[in-house]
């Protein structure tokens, strides 16, 4: 907001009034507004969701345990590192790599919705971790000094960064000389079944809205080389992609998956409240019918892709 105002009053002085208030309107300034109400928009959206993500945070760390793996591996996170996550939500992968990094390491969290950073909050005092802290964090305007980290990760958020060339040259920015930043992305929509099969049968019913180019949504880095592109523009040396497959697995029934998926996703929150009683009980029953397919003797395992894209800063 700060900046936002700094160009306007620049533009105003000396303008009549009138002239001043169109000077809100330029090209520029109007880029930054539009990136403030994405802002707006994405908080308002994980905020209403922060409190399913706490519900089946054990779940989520199930499912996701193979991509955390993959980010500290490429990031390079290991005893006494200091380690950044940006878009940790209600705490991971930043409370995993704490007990990794142990004592002599730091782990700091942020979030833009508050609500996940008071759950991740919770969460750290529930296990008495003494090295992590979270904060309320806009992704392109990081409040530490240049230099900071000994490795920076995002596991499925830069899809949601409203500018992801300057979020992306953020996290860098905060990068000790020879630190490391890796991030995972979704994959294309078909290679990830836990979203796919249900869309799919929820598409029948409500009319799928296909995303802008750029703009922020799940899939929205599916291509090979889009993210790695940015990561390189932002002075990345050795960067690399690479895809990552694994069975995602929760030990829960397909009914509770069911159950999970509609109360954790937002898009299809919005869309189930479009339909009647009678279809959200047809969509339900067809979902759960379909997840069975994927079931084994203590929950189910669904194949999924990631893309983890991971580069250096360059050593002084």
């Amino acid at each position: 907001m700060a900046n936002l105002a700094r160009k306007y009053n620049s533009r105003k002085v000396g303008q009549p009034p009138a002239v001043q208030a169109l000077f809100l309107y330029d090209s520029e300034v109007s880029s930054d507004y539009s990136c403030l109400m994405q802002n707006e928009e994405v908080i308002g959206q994980w905020s209403e969701s922060a409190p399913y993500w706490e519900k089946y945070r054990a779940v989520i760390d199930e499912m996701f345990a193979p991509v955390t793996q993959a980010l500290v591996e490429d990031a390079g996170i290991g005893k006494g590192s200091s380690v950044l996550d940006v878009a940790t939500g209600t705490g991971e992968p930043a409370l995993s790599i704490a007990e990794l990094v142990g004592p002599e390491g730091t782990v700091v969290g942020t979030d833009i919705a508050p609500e996940m950073v008071e759950a991740a909050r919770r969460e750290s005092g529930r296990r008495k971790l003494q090295n992590t802290r979270f904060e309320v964090a806009f992704t392109d305007s990081l409040p530490f000094p240049t230099n900071t980290f000994d490795a920076a990760v995002s596991r499925f958020g830069v899809m949601f960064f409203p500018s992801p060339i300057e979020c992306v040259g953020d996290m860098f920015r905060v990068l000790k000389p020879g630190g490391r930043i890796a991030m995972a992305v979704w994959s294309f929509a078909e290679k990830n079944l836990f979203d796919y099969i249900i869309s799919q049968i929820v598409n029948r019913y409500v009319e799928p809205i296909v995303p802008k180019p750029g703009s922020s949504d799940m899939f929205r880095f599916a291509k090979p080389g889009e993210l790695l592109a940015i990561l390189l523009s932002a002075g990345a040396t050795a960067a690399s992609e690479r895809l990552l497959r694994f069975s995602m697995r929760a030990s829960i029934s397909a009914e509770d998956f069911w159950t999970l998926r509609s109360e954790m996703s937002e898009k299809l929150r919005t869309k189930l409240v479009l339909l009647s009683e009678p279809q959200r009980a047809e969509v339900k029953r067809e979902a759960i019918e379909a997840i069975r397919a994927y079931s084994f003797e203590n929950g189910i395992s669904l194949p999924a892709e990631v893309l983890i894209v991971s580069g250096g800063k360059q050593a002084s």
